[in-house]
């Protein structure tokens, strides 16, 4: 008994010592579900700014993400780091991520990031024009509303 209090209690110690984040990862990365590989990633990442805010953003890429016959597996959404992370398809588990970062003007930079190029590069083929379109679209709106109003 004593013995397992001391294991118990040391896992602890070094927990405390290493950083426990580091354990929670480990075991994340055991599961296939980190996002660590997208995160050191980024400075890589597909890059593009769109006159959108942050929600509607957000909401577009998700509803991109599960276009039917093109669907990406989400495995994780992350508030804080403001992260979509998803497996390019449900039979190619290669991780992609999709930060966001809002931008002074109202606007939103988005990096595509992932260990694979083509990965990237497939995932920004569809997630940018679907936001220009949007973009475009917002526009359209704003000038319809202003001639309406007889401005």
């Amino acid at each position: 008994m004593k013995k397992s209090s001391f294991s118990i209690f040391l896992m602890g110690v070094l927990c405390i010592l290493s950083g426990c984040a580091t354990m929670k990862e480990a075991g994340k990365g055991f599961l296939g579900v980190s996002t660590r590989i997208l995160e050191d990633g980024r400075k890589d990442a597909l890059k593009k700014s769109f006159a959108l805010d942050y929600h509607s953003c957000y909401l577009k890429v998700k509803d991109i993400l599960a276009e039917k016959g093109k669907e990406s597996y989400i495995y994780s959404e992350d508030a804080d780091k403001k992260l979509i992370a998803f497996y390019l398809s449900c039979e190619d588990t290669t991780p992609v991520g999709i930060f966001f970062t809002e931008e002074t003007q109202g606007g939103t930079l988005i990096e595509i990031s992932s260990p694979s190029t083509y990965a990237k590069e497939e995932i920004a083929k569809r997630v940018f024009p679907g936001l220009e379109l949007l973009v475009k679209n917002s526009n359209k709106e704003k000038k319809d509303v202003k001639e309406k109003s007889g401005n």
